[in-house]
């Protein structure tokens, strides 16, 4: 007989037992609670686990096909993608169309949610992806019109190389028809969830022509050190300002081109980059003097509603999931300061001082550091090489702009550094009403308004006004803003008020060689296909902006150097204060004639050293600038190529041991003054013993160099900051070495009296500022000096550009990765830069390194700061980082064998129709 037994008796209400079977015990309350717990966490378990399956589904989706075989329509033949371990493509195809057709598509499946970041910054767009927060951002470029003058370079470009950017456009295209949002990169899923109705627009060659102009304001030179100049001006005298501002050392360090060589090859005579259809065109924009910027420069003013939204902007704090704001502070950076540690090195050495008997060429150039990094490696090789199909070229470019921007193909190499003339300008202007005041006369603002669409928000309206000298930026930066404020002009870097001024507001102006259309979209395919140092200098002087000092070696044994880039010739003034715009005796007077420009070539010192130091003596006729860096990662290249050569000949490995080099000027002027300190202090005391027994090198296990860097910030701020009521600027490290050097001589000096901190006299600044240094690193790392370490105290944390600054931390760890200790310092060799005043921590990085060797290119090598990929977790989205850390290098195959022999992974793609 059955019976059912009622629901207080078990846990189940359906279950039956038979009179046969025993009844069971009653479970215990605490059992009851056990198992009921069991189930809530074994659900918990499983929704995550399905959570997590579909995160790493989401994750994975958009990684690239890397193997068997893909049909794309638009191609005319086949093509071939190798990839070795590290990622790095080697693409083969038959025709120009279908190398960069292929180097698009290959770009699109890595790194295209960089691509379309990067194209919504240079679009001023930022909006549009994440809301009011990036108005700021997006009113700057709008002003600045990036985009606007790339696409007026893409009209001007001859045919040849306008298909090239268009065939490199089908490419990204051709990707983006198989993958809509998350399918194309997981940060479109993150998106996704604040901004729904963001749909991908199609890649246009403008967008990639666009970055060139972002690259161009990263390194656009000296601007930070003439806003800083004109915002102290009224709070400092001459004196001061003149000994914050030291002229280039000339007497010890070196100049790049000590002699002008004059036996260099002409540049080759080849048809111009520029469409003959469009070059009135061309002409017209580019005027004459001082007019060149007007005509084609943007300007503006901020209308009542756009000030109130970077108001409201600006007050915002969090990320929000619905008004999706304070997400990418990365991007301020981008219109904010150069940053300390911009620059760059590189040196190429003759075969009379090499073991191979054949050049040596080595590059890092310094920028911020990011991730995915700036660069993608890349081969580019025609199957057949002829005049139609020329390439057969290797080395780093960016994502989103086809060819090869560093590298070498099969007879040159050449390499890049930033060259730090002065190529921008503020003008103080006067304005009244829709005017501005141009030589006794009222002349009308050109004005345009543009609408910014925000995501999430109401649409903003930007009135865009300019002048003849280029856009008016006061009132979108800080700093723009605080130089009309309190008005300064100068000359020589002595600081006036402006005289006589006409009636008027005061408004800022900004004149830049990149605000005018340029050649250096065509610059990148001339020099790619280079045969000799005729076609070099042919290509430095299409490469206008961003300007380069650009260094060559060759096969043959040729080694040189060319300045490029389209460099300003003054009126009255000298670009090193802002300038009364109401005066055209101030204008611009056109540009240096490229024929006069410093060249080198085959110098006999047998070998040529560039590191953003001076170029040329003071000597040379025309001014270039006056903030050089000062020279101290130029003289220690140049002294550790000089030591090897005494010592024998030089190879590969010595390319590297200087670039890895972490000798720190600054560390042996430090160990040498605080020699003979005794502060009182044992605990002090035992710190600055460290110094007598360090060789000053910055490496990550040193505990001296962890106290001699603090050593270093203390008595820079202690010196230039604290309690002073007037702080001087304390950017640019070299330009301090060469002013705390001069003061250490200088025991008479005022900036040794500091009342704030009780301190008269240069002793006493220096013991105080030894006792600080030691108390901040025991609070950084602990009272055990055995444990303290520059490395981890200087350690770089990759951030991703966008959501990596979410402050969401889940999302955060999604996209980054590290902190990683790094050795080396600021005006170091190994330039991993840091910012006195705001912590150690790395910032600006040898974004990669590259050793070529011009007797055998497969006994090359390179590396960068993160991987291929930009896909988080992707295997080789930081696989290059280990390498990177310990400043090496890893081969680099070139010829088909050896590109051959390194394959691990090989991609067909086909035409369909």
């Amino acid at each position: 007989m059955l019976k059912t037994q009622t629901e207080s008796e078990t846990d189940h209400p359906a279950f039956i037992e038979t009179a046969e079977q025993p009844k069971p015990h009653k479970r215990s309350v605490g059992r009851k609670v056990g198992i009921t717990l069991y189930s809530i966490v074994a659900g918990i378990v499983v929704i995550a686990l399905i959570a997590v399956g579909a995160i790493v589904w989401t994750i994975q989706r958009s990684f690239p096909q890397l193997d068997g075989e893909l049909v794309l329509s638009g191609l005319n033949g086949e093509v071939t993608v190798q990839r070795d371990e590290l990622g790095v493509p080697v693409i083969t195809a038959a025709d120009t169309h279908d190398l960069f057709f292929t180097q698009g598509f290959v770009h699109a499946q890595d790194r295209f949610w960089e691509m379309d970041f990067r194209r919504h910054v240079t679009n001023g767009r930022l909006s549009e992806l994440f809301g009011e927060s990036q108005l700021g951002t997006d009113m700057f470029l709008r002003t600045l019109g990036w985009h606007q003058i790339a696409e007026q370079e893409v009209e001007l470009l001859d045919e040849t190389t306008r298909a090239y950017y268009e065939a490199y456009a089908d490419g990204v295209n051709a990707y983006l028809a198989g993958h809509k949002g998350p399918d194309a990169s997981f940060e479109y899923a993150v998106l996704g969830l604040q901004n729904s109705d963001y749909k991908i627009e199609p890649w246009t060659a403008a967008d990639s022509v666009a970055w060139l102009k972002a690259m161009a304001w990263d390194l656009r030179s000296n601007i930070e050190e003439e806003t800083e100049r004109a915002i102290v001006a009224s709070e400092l005298t001459e004196a001061q300002m003149a000994g914050l501002y030291p002229s280039y050392p000339f007497d010890r360090n070196p100049v790049i081109v000590p002699e002008i060589s004059e036996n260099a090859p002409a540049p080759s005579e080849v048809p111009s980059p520029i469409n003959p259809e469009t070059a009135d065109a061309e002409a017209e924009a580019e005027g004459e003097g001082g007019d060149a910027a007007g005509e084609v420069s943007r300007g503006a003013s901020v209308s009542a509603d756009a000030s109130a939204s970077v108001e409201a902007a600006g007050a915002a704090a969090a990320f929000d999931w619905h008004e999706v704001t304070g997400l990418i502070e990365s991007v301020s950076d981008l219109v904010g300061p150069v940053g300390e540690g911009i620059g760059s090195n590189s040196w190429v050495v003759s075969g009379d001082l090499t073991e191979s008997g054949l050049p040596l060429l080595a590059n890092d150039p310094h920028l911020g550091a990011s991730l995915p990094s700036v660069w993608h490696q890349v081969g580019l090789r025609c199957a057949e090489l002829t005049d139609e199909c020329p390439f057969d070229v290797a080395g780093f470019g960016f994502s989103g702009v086809p060819g090869v921007v560093i590298g070498h193909n099969d007879r040159v190499a050449w390499g890049f550094t930033n060259l730090t003339t002065d190529v921008t300008d503020l003008y103080l202007e006067k304005i009244e009403g829709d005017a501005y005041w141009r030589d006794g006369a009222l002349v009308p603002l050109e004005e345009r308004t543009e609408t910014i669409r925000v995501a999430g928000g109401e649409d903003v309206e930007l009135t865009i006004r300019n002048t003849v000298n280029g856009p008016i930026v006061s009132g979108l930066t800080d700093d723009f803003t605080a130089v009309g404020a309190d008005p300064y002009v100068g000359t020589n870097g002595v600081i006036t008020e402006p005289v006589n001024p006409p009636a008027g507001e005061y408004a800022v102006s900004l004149k830049w060689t990149a605000l005018t259309p340029g050649t250096t979209a065509s610059a990148i395919f001339t020099m790619n296909r280079a045969r000799g140092f005729a076609d070099f200098r042919l290509a430095a002087s299409h490469f206008d902006v961003p300007a380069q000092n650009l260094i060559y070696a060759d096969i043959d044994g040729n080694i040189g150097y060319q300045t490029p880039g389209k460099l300003p010739m003054r009126g009255a003034g000298d670009g090193t204060m802002p300038q009364p715009g109401w005066d055209s005796a101030y204008d611009w007077q056109g540009f240096i004639p490229f024929e006069e420009l410093p060249v080198a070539y085959n110098p006999d010192q047998g070998f040529i050293v560039t590191a953003n130091n001076a170029i040329v003596p003071d000597e040379y006729p025309h001014f270039l600038t006056r903030d050089w860096d000062h020279g101290f990662r130029a003289a220690r290249i140049t002294e550790m190529i000089q030591r090897q050569v005494a010592n024998g000949e030089l190879t590969a490995a010595d390319m590297q041991a200087i670039q890895a080099d972490d000798d720190f000027f600054m560390g042996k002027r430090l160990t040498a003054e605080f020699m003979e300190l005794d502060t009182g202090d044992a605990k002090t005391d035992a710190a600055l013993q460290l110094l007598r027994e360090w060789d000053a090198q910055n490496e990550a296990a040193s505990a001296a160099a962890a106290y001699a860097n603090v050593l270093w910030d203390e008595l820079v701020q202690s010196l230039f900051v604290r309690g002073r009521e007037n702080p001087a600027p304390v950017t640019d490290q070299s330009r301090l070495f060469v002013v705390v050097d001069r003061l250490l001589d200088d025991e008479t000096s005022e900036w040794w009296t500091n009342a704030s901190l009780r301190v008269s006299s240069q002793h006493e600044m220096l013991t105080h500022v030894a006792e600080a240094a030691y108390d901040r690193l025991v609070e950084l790392q602990g009272d055990n000096p055995a444990k303290w370490n520059w490395g981890s105290l200087h350690a770089l944390t990759l951030r991703n550009d966008t959501f990596g600054s979410s402050g969401i931390a889940p999302i955060e760890w999604l996209f980054n990765r590290g902190p990683f200790p790094v050795s080396g310092g600021s005006s170091v060799p190994n330039a991993t830069g840091w910012v006195i005043g705001e912590g150690f921590q790395t910032v600006t990085v040898p974004s990669m390194r590259m050793i070529v060797d011009l007797s055998d290119f497969d006994a090359s090598s390179w590396n960068h700061l993160t991987g291929t990929s930009g896909h988080a977790f992707h295997p080789n989205y930081i696989d290059q980082t280990e390498t990177w850390q310990k400043a090496e290098t890893t081969p680099w195959a070139y010829s088909p064998d050896a590109v051959d022999a390194a394959t691990t992974n090989v991609l067909t793609l086909l035409p369909g129709r």
